[in-house]
């Protein structure tokens, strides 16, 4: 199995700069690169990493995107003085060009190419790029926005030639549209493209009517280009998470790709000239530890655009922390979305709805186009404006906080198996240990508090381990935790009463099966998630009851649950532990591969700090548990299937119950169609036949 991250890196791509004024390309300097990687130095990030040598790429993989002429034409650079040089960055938008820019961004290539052939290669699970010239608006036969040769493009299709990928996911968090991406794989089946940008009804650069939601792919490669315009600044940390948990996930999922590119652009991060969001650095290591279980973890993180040095360069660690494993920081006072963010979230969501089965049943939009035309038009002709030159007045200074010390610990996951049971453990990974004589105290104490009658050992030497487990995530020697229980209320009721003693001030529950379990939610400490195959009639604000059945449907509504409602809430709820619980209840083909994949993306939360109990001992659920709270890749869960009418029908009427108390569930986020005042759930069949 792979492991690791690389860290391609090489200073020979900061050897280039602007030779003549210009307002607008000032900002993109060689600092850029330099400080990145002098950042994850000091951090200790980059010793941790391995380091893959960069190579050129060559002429055949460059023409994978871009024409001959153009290559040519970029070649000349070479011999050119500085007039001749400023004379052919005019012929382009918003780029200049160097004597080394060209051998520059041919590393920058090959440095991307590098790290898929070592992701693919499972060489390393998965890795970042630092490279300059960035590529994401560069296109066939032109530069662009600071951009020679695309490398994220160039990356995709090498990938889908050399490893025959059919399903490759490109993500674009940068705050400007990469419009050379949507370009080259607009009409391609096998590529989908999210960006994320910032818009302003179409008054920022690029300033192109197809950046806005509207532009959904042509013909066959309809429904996988997936643009999010932002149409206004100032977005935050729970607007990038709401756009992830609403739009991203549930699309990625559902196409299911064989390999995560990241055109990792950071001036959508706090304190950027060119974004003025207000997303801090953190948010990235969020982002990208989501994005971790797709793919079977296979991900390739390329530097983009980024400038102010201060946060690219923490937004960088964050991000490379994550790739490594390291927990990721707790993010405090999330809300829903700001209602320009919820408008743009919703309209693509609705553009999208006739080509992906997690938006079919949505509630209808109005699909009213949020553009206003502020752009010259002529004849029918939209003319691509310039970028304006940024501001002469100072503007306001923002000031964020430096980002907390992540730190791993040596041991991440303890295991405590059943009594003669032997399993093979991942790295990172050790057997709970003989119980120390104050443990079995605290055994004693609660056994003596709420269940003296209990005597059998096979129920009470599991509390110790789980005692034992807590005490040492709570004390930062371990991360988190899996023990196997024979009675789970016993062990639910030690774990979270014991938990509650400790710096934990809130636990998250999350439990899949039927009946009751002793955790109390009146006083806001504790939200319970449960997802079960009977109803429960209790309702409370801290507790979030799903009914879902196995069988047909059931991986397609466990998804939908887990991305529209669970993550939603748990991340607003900010726990310090999670404690996941799994019932025996005796059928659980289908819930392994999704249950992987719901602790795999809880992992984000109280950093880390999981413990899961298992009822009874199935060993598919306990090895998709152990690789999942161990970092190690989940297998993908292939095919959704399409949604029940009955479970879409059950979370939205939860989802009403919860908004008026969770923000994050709020109006805005209905999960069924709605035609007068009937409402009429829309399925087809799952769109993922056509990849095959």
């Amino acid at each position: 199995m792979a492991s690791g991250s690389a860290l391609i890196f090489d200073e020979e791509m900061s050897d280039y700069k602007l030779l003549w004024t210009d307002p607008v390309c000032e900002i993109e300097v060689p600092e850029r690169l330099t400080v990145s990687y002098e950042a994850l130095k000091a951090r200790g990030v980059a010793e941790r990493c391995k380091q893959v040598p960069v190579r050129l790429a060559t002429e055949q993989e460059i023409l994978l995107a871009h024409s001959e002429e153009y290559l040519e034409a970029v070649k000349q650079t070479l011999k050119m003085s500085v007039e001749e040089l400023k004379a052919f960055s005019k012929q382009y938008n918003d780029v200049y060009f160097h004597q080394n820019i060209y051998h520059c961004a041919t590393m920058a290539v090959g440095a991307t190419l590098q790290l898929v052939d070592s992701v693919m290669k499972r060489e390393v699970r998965n890795g970042m790029a630092l490279v300059r010239p960035p590529g994401h608006h560069s296109q066939r036969s032109a530069a662009n926005g600071f951009c020679v040769f695309n490398n994220v493009a160039i990356a995709a299709l090498y990938a889908k030639k050399t490893y025959n990928l059919n399903r490759v996911l490109i993500v674009d968090w940068d705050v400007h549209h990469g419009q050379g991406v949507q370009y080259c794989f607009e009409e391609d089946p096998s590529v989908l493209y999210f960006s994320w940008h910032r818009y302003e009804h179409r008054t920022f650069w690029p300033n192109l009517p197809e950046s806005d939601y509207t532009s959904v792919g042509k013909d066959k490669g309809s429904g996988l280009n997936v643009n999010l315009p932002w149409n206004k600044v100032g977005m935050t940390n729970s607007d990038y998470l709401a756009a992830f948990f609403h739009v991203l996930l549930p699309v990625a999922y559902e196409f299911d790709p064989e390999l995560v590119l990241v055109s990792a652009g950071f001036d959508s991060a706090i304190g950027d000239p060119e974004g003025e969001m207000c997303a801090l650095p953190e948010t990235f290591a969020h982002l990208t530890q989501l994005l971790m279980p797709l793919a079977a973890g296979k991900m390739c993180v390329v530097l983009e655009g980024g400038y102010n040095l201060t946060s690219l360069a923490q937004s960088v660690c964050q991000t490379v922390q994550s790739l490594l494993g390291d927990p990721a920081p707790q993010l405090s006072g999330l809300t829903g979305p700001c209602e320009s963010a919820l408008e743009s979230i919703q309209n693509v969501r609705s553009a999208h709805s006739s080509y992906w089965s997690c938006f079919k049943h949505l509630e209808a939009h109005s699909g009213a186009s949020t553009k206003k035309p502020s752009l010259d038009e002529k004849n029918g002709e939209t003319k691509e404006a310039e970028k304006p030159a940024p501001e002469t007045d100072a503007k306001k200074t923002i000031v964020w906080p430096e980002p907390l010390t992540r730190t791993s610990t040596a041991v991440r996951t303890l295991i405590a198996p059943p009594p003669g049971v032997e399993v093979s453990l991942p790295e990172g990974c050790q057997n709970v240990g003989e119980d120390s004589q104050s443990t079995s105290k605290e055994v004693e104490s609660i056994r003596d508090k709420h269940f003296q009658e209990v005597s059998d050992q096979n129920i009470l030497q599991p509390l110790g381990k789980i005692i034992s487990v807590l005490n040492q995530m709570m004390n930062k020697k371990v991360r988190n935790g899996c023990i196997v229980v024979s009675d789970l209320s016993l062990s639910v009721l030690c774990a979270y009463q014991h938990a509650l003693k400790g710096p934990a001030e809130r636990v998250l529950v999350v439990f899949i099966g039927d009946g009751n379990i002793p955790v109390e939610t009146n006083d806001g400490k504790v939200f319970l998630v449960q997802i079960c195959a009977e109803e429960t009639e209790e309702k409370r604000v801290n507790r979030l009851s799903l009914c879902l059945r196995e069988g047909e449907g059931f991986k397609a509504g466990f998804m939908q649950a887990v991305l529209s409602l669970i993550l939603p809430l748990a991340y607003e709820f900010n726990p310090g532990l999670v404690l996941g619980v799994v019932g025996d209840s005796g059928a659980k083909t289908h819930l392994a591969p999704v249950w992987g994949h719901l602790t795999s993306l809880l992992q984000g939360l109280a950093e880390g700090r999981t413990l899961t109990l298992l009822q009874g001992f199935d060993k598919d659920l306990l090895a998709v548990t152990v690789s999942a709270l161990s970092g190690a890749p989940v297998p993908p869960l292939g095919p959704l299937g399409a949604h029940k009418p009955e479970d879409v029908q059950m979370m939205e009427k939860e989802r009403q119950r919860l908004q008026k108390r969770w923000s994050s569930v709020q109006e805005g986020w209905g999960l069924l169609r709605c035609t007068g005042t009937t409402l009429i759930p829309q399925f087809t069949k799952i769109f993922y036949g056509a990849y095959n």
